[in-house]
């Protein structure tokens, strides 16, 4: 088994433990949970486990192993490599994203500063969450996409709970449209210029700027920038025809997906939700209503492993995908 570089950011004594888990399971991990003086636990295709000090896995959270303090100053030393000053932006944020786009969210006790969030201090919980490349995980739902009369994509918003597999989704979709895959016989036309706001480092996962996921040979990356801004500093800079972003959901980030439909830009956005009669309910999406932007909906939902998908039009109309319930599940993972 090969040990992936985010195993460098545990202390030696949970490393080992995790490297004693059945390889089976280990390939497939998506959460590693630390909290200090409770149950180590890793989370796999959905299901958690807490581990034992010989790194048995165990439903009885009563004979875990307890991380205590050394191991979570340990491992936040290691996660900001040493430097904790310098990571006060992630801090206010409640996540540090490391090499390779995977996300470390924290929890401990807040410093406020004129009623906001100025850092966290006293971390005592750490939820690392595995990104994953899943090559071909767009490939039954990209077709649905397209926008055959101008050549191009509709503008999407991608719906689903946390840890459904939407991040991982829209890399792939990335990848799809600047190359050119769409996935449909009739699809003739050349892959079109991505341009990926990046705003937590997930998506293209990029390392000194330079994605390590494949996101296609025509993508560009905005990394470590707010999507608003982000979003036009990439239409200005480098012309897109899609800009494709994660997690949308504050009043700025419907100004700027505004300001991309009328520069002609199609977007490929995700949200959190189950359900697209929630948006009405939520500010920011009111905003993107009346007249619609999005022309295109899809809830994501996972089950046994797979990520299934329905659809719905940009009226909200649901779109009668009993054929692409067959087609339109993926292994995930």
């Amino acid at each position: 088994m090969n040990n992936p570089s985010w195993l460098t950011v545990f202390p030696d004594n949970i490393r080992s433990m995790l490297l004693k888990l059945p390889p089976a399971l280990f390939a497939r991990l998506e959460e590693i949970r630390i909290r200090e003086g409770r149950p180590l636990e890793v989370n796999a295709a959905g299901r958690h486990y807490f581990l034992t000090s010989h790194g048995e896995l165990t439903s009885d959270p009563a004979i875990a192993f307890l991380p205590g303090k050394q191991e979570g100053n340990r491992f936040l030393d290691l996660i900001t490599n040493h430097s904790l000053y310098t990571m006060e932006e992630e801090l206010r944020k409640g996540f540090i994203t490391i090499a390779g786009g995977h996300r470390i969210g924290l929890a401990g006790r807040t410093v406020l500063s004129g009623g906001k969030v100025e850092h966290i201090r006293d971390i005592s919980g750490f939820n690392v969450r595995i990104a994953r490349e899943v090559l071909g995980i767009s490939d039954r739902i990209l077709p649905s996409l397209l926008d055959f009369k101008h050549r191009t994509i509709f503008h999407t918003l991608i719906l689903s709970p946390p840890q459904q597999g939407k991040t991982t989704l829209i890399r792939d979709l990335a990848r799809g449209i600047s190359s050119g895959a769409w996935g449909h016989p009739e699809a003739k036309w050349p892959g079109l210029k991505v341009g990926i706001i990046d705003e937590r480092s997930e998506i293209a996962g990029s390392k000194r700027g330079v994605p390590s996921f494949d996101v296609g040979p025509r993508t560009d990356v905005m990394d470590g920038c707010p999507k608003a801004e982000g979003i036009m500093m990439m239409i200005r800079s480098m012309s897109p025809d899609v800009i494709i972003v994660d997690e949308i959901g504050r009043p700025e980030d419907a100004d700027a997906l505004a300001e991309a439909l009328h520069a002609g830009v199609k977007v490929i956005a995700t949200a959190h939700g189950s359900d697209v009669s929630e948006l009405t309910h939520r500010p920011a999406f009111s905003k993107l209503a009346d007249p619609p932007f999005f022309e295109m909906y899809a809830v994501l939902n996972r089950s046994d492993n797979e990520l299934a998908f329905r659809l719905w039009d940009g009226k909200r109309r649901g779109i009668d995908n009993s054929g692409l319930n067959a087609k339109g599940r993926e292994k995930y993972g």
